[in-house]
């Protein structure tokens, strides 16, 4: 079995994931085989549909694997993946043989790898190493009598747009390494002002994040009055979160101020207590924390039903 077809076939073991606040990393360790001599694929299977939900398959039932192979469906324009580098995907497979689902990360939350052929097995690796941020690609083999049409998506990994105003002097000015982690400072001798203040660092060109989607961010939450990290997804081995928005499952800092933004900003949002954690047992119930958030990805979840109506509409048209 390829590397790839085990990491999907863990994921489905394991079953649906719910949407939190905090999203498991989907890659297991697997064990690598030799590496598949890339080529296209000799059975034709047409994708389509836009990267904001499940993608369209269209070919001839059952599809015969000839070969495992991969293709580009698109090209991406972001930054070009590199080994090593955290990638986030959107994953969507079928059963060859009559169309049934067999992954759909639109369900839930893109999930988190590690571009290694460890964390995405031989095939897949292959087929996005040198890729960029942004590319649709498709990946087929067969296992155990079951072809295996698999289609991904490469989601930004980090925040990434045109520079926004850059903060006053009264607000936490940002600083980010090499992998885009920030590093916030508070200034000395200030009050943390009263209001929420939302302001973009940076301003991604996707769509804007509307109320009920699943939003998933890189973060780093630093308290006003000590300057101290007390949350941050830029550790090691720590993925991405998601959660819907703007149903009240969040701080209402968040609810309010990452509304309307764009995928691919950077947003700077300094949360005083009324909007934060004020009259919870949180320890952060009086403080003012000031978050940096990454807006990675924003989709409407897809409900089961939804699907397998989806679903019976193609069988009834074949």
């Amino acid at each position: 079995m390829s590397s790839w077809v085990r990491v999907l076939v863990g994921g489905l073991a394991a079953g649906a994931v719910a949407v939190t606040t905090a999203c498991a990393p989907a890659s297991l360790p697997v064990e690598v085989g030799p590496s598949p001599t890339s080529s296209a694929s000799q059975a034709p299977l047409q994708v389509t549909g836009g990267s904001d939900a499940p993608p369209t398959l269209e070919y001839e039932k059952p599809f015969e694997v000839v070969r495992p192979s991969s293709r580009m469906v698109w090209p991406g324009t972001g930054d070009v993946l590199e080994r090593d580098d955290p990638v986030l995907l959107n994953l969507y497979a079928q059963d060859g043989r009559d169309g049934t689902e067999l992954q759909n990360t639109f369900r839930t939350a893109p999930a988190a790898y590690t571009m290694t052929e460890q964390s995405l097995g031989n095939q897949l690796f292959e087929a996005l190493e040198g890729r960029r941020v942004g590319t649709r690609a498709t990946l087929m083999e067969e296992q155990d009598g079951v072809p295996v049409l698999l289609v991904v998506d490469v989601l930004p990994a980090r925040a990434a747009g045109a520079e926004g105003v850059p903060p006053g002097k009264d607000l936490p000015q940002v600083r980010l390494d090499d992998l885009g982690a920030p590093t916030v400072r508070i200034p000395r001798g200030v009050d943390p002002p009263t209001d929420l203040v939302v302001h973009p660092l940076l301003r991604g060109t996707g769509p804007q994040v509307r109320a009920g989607q699943i939003l998933t961010v890189e973060f780093t939450a630093v308290r006003w009055s000590d300057g101290e990290v007390v949350d941050t997804t830029w550790t090691e081995d720590t993925p991405p979160q998601s959660a819907e928005i703007g149903i009240g499952r969040l701080v209402e800092g968040w609810d309010q101020g990452l509304l309307e933004q764009t995928v691919g900003s950077q947003v700077m949002l300094v949360v005083p207590p009324g909007s934060g954690y004020a009259n919870t047992a949180s320890e952060l119930a009086g403080e003012t924390v000031v978050y940096v958030v990454d807006i990675l990805d924003a989709h409407q979840a897809i409900a089961e039903d939804d699907e397998a109506t989806k679903q019976d509409t193609k069988k009834k048209e074949g």
